[in-house]
């Protein structure tokens, strides 16, 4: 067991990947370096546990990826998300610094295998984790622990020591082996967003939060966040804005992880609790729209929507972990979703009366449409006519939120005044809302999390030391 009396030139908050590629750059910079991780053992790692891939620039294919993914496609695919809603400087410094990481990441133990199959079509953009999440933050614990960072869990905290821009201590709730405050020449924050934190998300979305659904971690409560907001940090972000993905209506409240994501959208209709379509579902190539469907359940009346399909597509996508609800016709199905049944034969009707075939192909924008109809599907529009009919109902699904801290381009805090934190950095998802204003594509919050998270270890270290 660590001595927490001593002062640790480091010391990072939270266990995900962010965190421990901090905490890894920093001890191989030399620092002493403290993880206090407040969830257990167990369920460390945050977000990262059920996280599958990363996306990286990079200049040719490789053994694991199909193709040249390069920083100016990177950057444009960025820019296309988000709106313009980034921080240029920032981004582009992460896309650059995103190239090593692809191999620094090895360095520090982790593996990766050939792109998953599905309807996300990565296997040019996006390395994926042997194993998945899990036993990527497993390969980066066992590598920290055996270069001697400390590793403390169930170690929440519940205030932190800050003047003029400086961090001096942290208090931690549970005093350990008689020690309730850790001192650290320098502070890493990597204890993500605040989206398992209901209260605080009905802040901003009102009483709708009640109907989210938190796809990771409950330990994501934001308290380090507003902390540090609360002591003079300045923060970046839409408060409102989340990686909101659609997810089943049958999952569980905290923790359904990836298992529980549709992918099928594209593959037919999506409706409200009317029977109402309400948003194009063939918009764009789906690993650049999932992430949007979490927002546009969100704005539908009580939070629900119903992706509908037939069976002809019923294997054309990644299944989840709930089977789809069927009906041997239209009234059928609709019954069973406690939709009214003439509503919904009234949508599928219309749907399919606008749709002009073409060759269908879900990984590119084909020519299958629909005219005359709002909202248009602009791909991928094929009849639903195959009985029988299936349905997923979903709900906003939560991932991580973007309200957060400034950062500069070596992950220092800025302070409300401008000027930099004397001694605090952060990293991860307590920060990714200097990239991401709006929107997501897949594998970037990890991209997020390693690149600041090595680049804030390695310049508290200096700090330290210095």
């Amino acid at each position: 067991m660590a001595d927490l009396t001593v002062k640790f030139d480091v010391l990072v908050i939270g266990g995900g990947n962010a965190a421990l590629c901090a905490a890894i750059s920093a001890r191989r910079a030399g620092a002493s370096v403290l993880v206090l991780e407040g969830a257990p053992k167990f369920y460390r790692g945050g977000n990262t546990r059920h996280t599958r891939n990363m996306r990286c620039a990079h200049d040719a294919a490789t053994d694991i990826l199909t193709g040249p993914y390069t920083e100016e496609e990177f950057w444009d695919d960025l820019l296309r998300l988000t709106g313009g809603q980034t921080d240029e400087e920032l981004a582009k410094f992460m896309i650059r610094e995103s190239k090593d990481i692809l191999n620094w990441i090895v360095e520090q133990g982790v593996r990766w295998q050939p792109s998953l199959g599905g309807t996300l079509s990565l296997g040019r953009t996006n390395s994926f984790f042997l194993g998945g999440g899990r036993a990527m933050l497993n390969a980066l614990y066992l590598t920290a622990e055996k270069l001697g960072v400390e590793i403390v869990y169930d170690a929440e905290v519940i205030d932190l020591d800050i003047e003029h821009g400086m961090f001096l201590s942290a208090k931690l709730k549970q005093p350990i082996d008689g020690t309730s405050e850790i001192r650290a020449s320098a502070l890493v924050a990597a204890a993500g967003g605040f989206e398992a934190n209901i209260e605080w998300l009905k802040e901003y979305w009102g009483e709708a939060a009640d109907n989210f659904l938190i796809r990771g971690t409950p330990y994501n409560r934001g308290s380090i966040l507003k902390m540090l907001l609360d002591k003079g940090v300045q923060d970046i972000g839409d408060p409102t804005q989340c990686h909101a993905v659609a997810i089943d209506a049958r999952a569980p409240k905290f923790d359904g992880g990836i298992i529980t994501r549709h992918d099928s959208v594209v593959f037919g209709i999506v409706v409200n609790k009317h029977a109402q379509r309400f948003y194009d579902e063939g918009e764009d190539i789906w690993p650049k729209r999932y992430a949007i469907w979490g927002r546009l359940v969100a704005a539908q009346p009580d939070q629900i929507a119903y992706i509908i399909f037939d069976a002809s597509v019923r294997n054309s996508f990644m299944p989840t972990l709930f089977p789809p609800i069927e009906g041997g016709s239209i009234a059928e199905l609709a019954t069973k979703l406690e939709l009214d049944p003439a509503a919904l034969e009234k949508t599928i009707a219309e749907f399919n009366a606008a749709v002009r075939s073409g060759t269908f192909d879900h990984t590119i924008l084909d020519d299958c449409r629909t005219e005359g109809i709002t909202p248009p599907k602009t791909h991928w529009a094929r009849r639903i006519e195959t009985p029988p009919y299936l349905a997923y109902p979903v709900r906003p699904g939560i991932t991580f939120t973007y309200l957060g801290t400034r950062v500069n381009r070596q992950a220092r805090m800025v302070m409300k005044d401008g000027k930099p934190s004397a001694n605090m950095f952060a990293a991860g998802e307590i920060m990714a809302g200097n990239v991401l204003g709006k929107g997501y594509a897949a594998g970037i919050g990890m991209t997020i999390g390693s690149v600041f998270g090595r680049v804030a270890g390695r310049e508290a270290a200096k700090n330290a030391r210095n």
